[in-house]
């Protein structure tokens, strides 16, 4: 094994192996119980028919580094174990590294609990080199495929919810997938540039499909097995984190992001509405309860885009630096919005709810464009010359 020359920020240092035919990427998050029965499935189903190494990403915080390391002294393949100090991205990120640690051109990527067969290894990297295809996935949805390790009606559910959500909101991206959750796949390192990756949790195939999708795809059917040992580490936190994710994805262009800037804003009278309410009903007099009402509707609007539509840009300024910006921008709104349809109405003679109507599309253009590069968009840096 060659010592790993470019090591990655936040991981300690590890040796990765020397290439191969290919590489498995396996992200474990506390699996001691299971890694010396994946190791030993591996080692019956892969070396014999395929030169294989074995790459461990681990976020553990209990022993599993340790066991993997005293497990691959059995292994006849090199297996290498990175430890993050920083889970950044969650199981997604952590394939991520595994992505740019891999010296093989097929990667397979599987899940460390045992339900993803060994044995499929290799037909995923022949099904990809038989369809010239950049991406294979192993599938529970196609015929040959099955569900059947998912344990409860409750997680088969979910399941299917998330896979429906996802193929309804990404029709083009994910055309010829009919498993975008799975967690089983083999893809090309051609075929992927792991910087523009921003994995957010466990999906990772769903952020590779969506922003580097390969040309060509092909699947391969698999029966989803029983963990071997443990529980899942499905919860309804990464539920969350599934659904920012998809927001985040599906806002990733400009218009997009309009459009979902639009829908928040809207969605913003409803708590404006009601603390209207709530501070008539204390008697407050209305002129006073309006300007402090919709504050609420700020508030909302500004945590809402936030986690859904400027998630990757937040680290740019201070939160309190992006609180204030934008709260500033939108009571600006109705500062400008008056003199505008008074100037629309008096100087260009148009009626009172047409210039209403174009006086609100462009404040909310105003508004969004405002948002984006006065409190989401990167500080331009000094130079050298600027700095003298």
């Amino acid at each position: 094994m060659s010592e790993y020359t470019a090591p990655v920020p936040g991981l300690d240092a590890a040796e990765v192996p020397e290439p191969g035919a290919v590489t498995i990427v396996v992200p474990t998050f506390n699996e001691s119980a299971n890694v010396r029965q994946l190791l030993h499935r591996i080692t019956e189903s892969v070396p014999a028919r395929l030169p294989c190494e074995v790459v461990f990403v681990d976020d553990s915080t209990d022993d599993t580094p340790e066991v993997i390391r005293e497990a691959a002294q059995d292994c006849p393949f090199p297996v290498a174990v990175l430890h993050r100090a920083k889970p950044v991205g969650g199981l997604g990120g952590a394939v991520v590294e595994g992505l740019r640690a891999a010296t093989s051109e097929w990667i397979v990527v599987m899940d460390g609990d045992c339900q993803h067969p060994p044995s499929l290894v290799p037909e995923l990297v022949a099904a990809g080199e038989r369809a010239n295809a950049g991406l294979v996935v192993a599938s529970r949805y196609i015929a040959g495929g099955s569900r059947a390790g998912l344990a409860g009606g409750y997680r088969v559910a979910v399941s299917r919810g998330a896979t429906w959500l996802a193929k309804a909101l990404f029709p083009r991206r994910l055309r010829g997938i009919s498993d975008p959750m799975s967690g089983f796949f083999a893809i090309r390192r051609s075929a992927v540039t792991a910087d523009v990756l921003r994995p957010l949790g466990y999906k990772i195939l769903l952020e590779l499909a969506v922003r580097s999708r390969p040309r060509r795809i092909a699947e391969v059917p698999f029966v989803f097995q029983d963990r071997f040992a443990g529980e899942s580490k499905s919860s309804a936190r990464e539920g969350f984190r599934f659904l920012r994710h998809l927001a985040g994805l599906r806002t990733a262009s400009p218009v997009a992001r309009m459009v979902g800037f639009g829908l928040i804003g809207a969605s913003g009278f409803v708590p404006n509405l009601l603390g209207l309410y709530a501070l008539i009903a204390l008697g407050v007099h209305y002129v006073p309860a309006e300007i402090l009402a919709n504050q609420f509707g700020v508030a909302w609007n500004f945590l809402l885009i936030e986690h859904l539509l400027f998630r990757d840009r937040r680290a740019h300024r201070r939160w309190w630096d992006r609180v204030g910006r934008f709260a500033l921008l939108a009571n600006a709104d109705l500062v400008l919005r008056i003199p505008l349809i008074a100037l629309l109405v008096g100087r260009f003679g148009m009626g009172a709810l047409p210039a209403t109507a174009l006086a609100l599309v462009l404040t909310f253009v105003l508004r969004f464009v405002g948002t984006e590069a006065l409190v989401y968009l990167p500080r331009r840096r000094r130079g050298p010359a600027s700095a003298r």
